[in-house]
């Protein structure tokens, strides 16, 4: 399999061969189930809490349970990746990913439930991080952030779907058939993937190769290195589980510290003595996108009962608005990505979206009006996420990319189990709409700055001057690197 290669006139999508668009649809029907999912856990919560005698706590722990172990699956599975192909590790994901949500189905208790709640957090996390750097680097190098756009774009799709579903299902059916529903995509998705070919970059360039990477070397280097690693995995699983069940409670300041001081000491091993401050910056960057973008996820349905007093039936409208300005956003992201540059665009649209964030909450009367705004907001703010496979994937080259993107961005990914707590928190001092509008904002400026100026990049040059610009603009095996590109 090669890079396509056509001449300007020719339609971008035909610039894409027919295995390509293959690739792409098989790894989009897995962020289509990463997007049902989490939104699936949300809207059954009540009808679970109700059979198993839950209280808000322990419901609400159900949700954070994936946040446990997204760390571990994303470095894991990423790794399998690097060294054995992402086609490997795109049907081992999701295989675990299908199997915890299967078995979600079948849980008799909290624990069970719990326990299952893990396997898709690993799951999930794996996902992302092979099916991103399996499309990408299968996709034509100047059409990259398109092909990262278009593919986050399943999730918004994913919680769209889960949203009609749940209205259908669960009133005729009762909530454990949302999850056995589940497997019918998970069967399409499998059976999509059996034929693939791998992925033109790592086939290049890892497979042809004499030595397969191992990006865990570092962990293991002395018996010593190796008997530490495992101390802190441990502490890190193990702080993390009690800061998202009421085992923590009143220590989780204490053990959030403890989990992020074993987190950032992986990152600082894997980067190694030149790539640490590259591994530790992008997660700090990612940490905040998922501060700026999550508690309007999380507490959108919130704010809309309590605040606008809506019922059901407006606060799915609204979240149909959402949803879909979403995912358009996502396309936008993957055509402006590749327009005007990676960065560019991604600091670009973030900063147009801070016109919006005040008038969503702004706007009391008018289901229309709100629609519209949200629409706009969800697709300038976390519908340009959808170029964040690409920025992280482009600063690490193919024998480490998927373990670095899925460690790097699993790590981050905590700050959306952050953001509700944070929101709740300041809505204790000020109405939840303002809260919300606040963090919003506040978390975007952030972003806005860390990717505009470069952060990452520039602090990963300080002990690493002769690092490549953008790794996912050099093919390979042929050593030709875009200008165009470079620069962005």
């Amino acid at each position: 399999m090669h890079h396509t290669t056509a001449p300007p006139q020719t339609p971008w999508y035909r610039q894409v061969g027919r295995s390509q668009w293959k690739s792409f649809f098989a790894a989009w029907i897995g962020y289509l189930l990463d997007g049902f999912d989490f939104v699936l856990i949300t809207l059954v919560l009540t009808e679970i809490s109700a059979d198993f005698h839950l209280d808000t706590v322990q419901a609400a722990s159900l949700v954070s349970a994936a946040f446990i172990t997204r760390w571990l699956g994303g470095a894991l599975l990423g790794a399998l990746g690097d060294r054995f192909g992402r086609k490997l590790s795109m049907v081992v994901s999701i295989l675990l990913y299908s199997l915890g949500s299967f078995a979600c189905g079948f849980a008799w208790d909290y624990t069970s439930l719990f326990a299952a709640r893990l396997a898709i957090g690993m799951g999930m996390a794996g996902e992302y991080s092979a099916s991103a750097t399996y499309v990408m680097e299968s996709w034509p190098v100047h059409m990259r952030n398109r092909a990262s756009g278009f593919l986050i774009s399943g999730y918004s799709a994913g919680t769209v779907l889960a949203a009609e579903v749940y209205k259908w299902v669960v009133p005729a059916l009762g909530w454990r058939w949302m999850f056995y529903l589940g497997l019918i995509p998970v069967a399409v998705a499998l059976w999509m993937r059996r034929a693939l070919p791998e992925a033109a970059d790592w086939q290049a360039s890892v497979a042809a190769g004499d030595r397969r990477p191992n990006p865990f070397r570092p962990l293991f280097a002395t018996p010593a290195a190796a008997a530490l690693n495992l101390v802190l995995a441990v502490a890190a699983t193990v702080s993390l589980f009690a800061v998202f069940t009421p085992l923590g409670d009143g220590l989780v300041p204490v053990l959030s510290v403890v989990a992020g001081a074993c987190l950032i000491a992986f990152a600082v091993q894997l980067g190694g003595r030149r790539g640490w401050p590259l591994y530790v910056s992008m997660i700090v960057t990612i940490f905040f996108a998922f501060l700026y973008s999550w508690p309007i996820q999380a507490l959108l349905p919130t704010y809309l009962k309590t605040d606008l007093g809506y019922d059901p039936g407006q606060v799915t409208d609204a979240l149909f608005y959402a949803g879909f300005g979403t995912m358009a956003g996502c396309w936008l992201a993957g055509f402006a990505g590749d327009r005007f540059g990676t960065r560019k665009a991604y600091a670009g649209t973030l900063l147009a979206s801070l016109l919006f964030v005040f008038p969503v909450f702004a706007v009391r009367d008018s289901l229309p009006l709100l629609g519209v705004l949200l629409f706009v907001l969800q697709a300038t703010s976390f519908g340009i996420s959808g170029l964040l496979p690409r920025y992280i994937g482009g600063h690490f080259p193919t024998h480490t990319r998927a373990a670095a993107l899925g460690f790097t961005y699993n790590v981050g990914a905590l700050g959306g189990a952050v953001a509700p707590v944070l929101g709740a928190h300041l809505a204790s001092g000020m109405d939840l709409g303002r809260a919300l509008a606040v963090l919003t904002f506040a978390g975007t400026m952030i972003v806005v700055l860390l990717v505009g100026l470069d952060v990452p990049a520039r602090l990963g040059r300080l002990l690493d001057p002769d690092a490549a610009a953008d790794h996912l603009v050099t093919e390979p095996g042929r050593g030709v690197t875009s200008a165009r590109e470079t620069a962005r």
